[in-house]
């Protein structure tokens, strides 16, 4: 299954370790979803799912292909997130915390964000950011469904963010678009899309775009680097390259015994250091191929300030809509973004001059006189005065889920729920329960 240079690349590399290697790509892929916090303190019970935890992260498990968790309604309300186990990996090196201004430089879809914003716990600015805009609808729509409120989603080159945000995060993410090589188990394209040339191409890009992240970190923060290929020029090289080119920045060792340590011997003139990389191989854990890196800024300072995104005020609209529903709001300031009110951290930087995909939690619009709700918003929650609770598997819930109206005793605007979990709109009005689901999220009739 491997291209003919990627094989006799590996086979020099590898030597005795390479038949372990060719074995495992034809061995069954590790399924990986991620427990979303945001969503509740308290998972239901999850049997069906045959759940056993992912090592290197916090709420990641394993699950039986069978289950398909996707086509559970709890997975449109945001209980977890569906993730390859190994890209678990960088987003729990970076060390957020809640309160931290984060950037997830390359984000979409959107694992390691969301992973990043469990972290936070709903506190601090995380600025997730993906250059094609395609991309970056899936990866809005990813933050929306896991009801994250501190998330301000961009779709921006690097380098024009770098001129933006000079020194102004605690910690950087850089995921790189890379050759894909870790993932032939997973994607037939990665192999069809392989080749020497595009391996070169890659670095050049992957040291570009770490250039700009260098240039957004604050002194004393924390940059993790990380590819889904095996590759050393994408791997020790760039990470070299990198050190080499900025004095200030170290690569530093992490306590990670699940993981396998970088190969500089494969690389002319490694830079001190990058023997503290760590590579993730799938014949020696549960997960396809990674590999991350922990660089570290020398000095300390505090993340310099910049004029923020000027507030909103609160129109009488959404008061009354409040009082009705009883829904609350997280911290933060007003915005208006086109025709839709959103709710941001208070440190939100002015968003003059950027392409803004998702600016925070989109609260919903003023028309003719009333409010009307942003299915973010009802995400987001986790009660209402008025709520209409269904059973996972309740015929009820998958009509709902079809964009059908409910019968019911419900009156005005109604937030509909999965054991607790919060699922979208609906308002009641003579016996029934109009549906507000989005239409492009119904799901197909049977």
């Amino acid at each position: 299954m491997f291209p003919p240079e990627f094989e006799a690349r590996m086979r020099r590399l590898l030597g005795a370790d390479y038949a372990a290697f060719e074995a495992a790509a034809d061995l069954p892929r590790n399924l990986g979803l991620r427990l979303n916090p945001l969503k509740t303190e308290s998972f239901p019970p999850l049997p069906a799912f045959g759940l056993t935890p992912v090592p290197w992260a916090e709420n990641g498990f394993f699950y039986d292909p069978a289950a398909r968790p996707g086509l559970s309604p709890y997975h449109e309300a945001g209980l977890y997130y569906l993730q390859e186990p190994s890209a678990m990996a960088p987003a729990g090196l970076l060390d957020v915390r809640p309160g931290m201004r984060v950037l997830d430089l390359c984000a979409a879809p959107g694992g390691k964000t969301t992973q990043l914003a469990a972290a936070m716990r709903g506190e601090g600015l995380l600025v997730s950011n993906e250059y094609a805009p395609k991309r970056a609808q899936i990866l809005s729509r990813n933050v929306e469904r896991l009801g994250i409120a501190n998330c301000l989603v961009l779709s921006e080159d690097p380098r024009r963010l770098a001129e933006r945000f000079p020194g102004w995060f605690d910690r950087v993410l850089v995921d790189a678009p890379c050759s894909g090589e870790g993932m032939f188990r997973k994607e037939d394209a990665a192999v069809r899309d392989w080749s020497p040339d595009t391996v070169a191409a890659c670095a050049r890009r992957q040291r570009e775009i770490l250039d700009s992240a260098a240039a957004m970190l604050r002194p004393g923060g924390r940059l993790v680097y990380s590819t889904c290929t095996f590759s050393p020029e994408e791997n020790e090289g760039v990470v070299s390259a990198f050190l080499r080119a900025h004095g200030d920045f170290s690569c530093v060792p992490t306590n990670t015994p699940w993981f396998s340590p970088a190969r500089p011997d494969w690389i002319d003139s490694p830079a001190p250091g990058v023997e503290n990389a760590r590579r993730l191989w799938p014949h020696r854990l549960r997960g396809e191929g990674h590999f991350a890196a922990v660089l570290s800024r020398d000095g300390e300072a505090r993340p310099a300030a910049l004029p923020a995104e000027p507030e909103t005020p609160a129109p009488k609209e959404l008061a009354a809509f409040r009082a009705a529903v009883g829904a609350a709001l997280p911290a933060g300031r007003l915005i208006a973004f086109g025709r839709e009110l959103c709710l941001v951290p208070g440190e939100t930087p002015s968003l003059r001059g950027l392409r803004v995909v998702r600016p925070g939690l989109a609260l919903g619009e003023c028309l003719k006189g009333r409010f009307e709700p942003a299915h973010a918003w009802a995400l987001w929650l986790k009660a209402c005065a008025s709520a209409a609770d269904f059973p996972e598997n309740s015929p009820a819930l998958a009509a709902y889920l079809r964009g059908e109206t409910l019968p019911g005793p419900w009156s005005g605007w109604t937030l509909v729920t999965a054991d607790g979990l919060s699922l979208g709109w609906g308002k009641g009005s003579g016996g029934t329960l109009k549906n507000h689901y989005p239409k492009g999220l119904r799901r197909a009739a049977v």
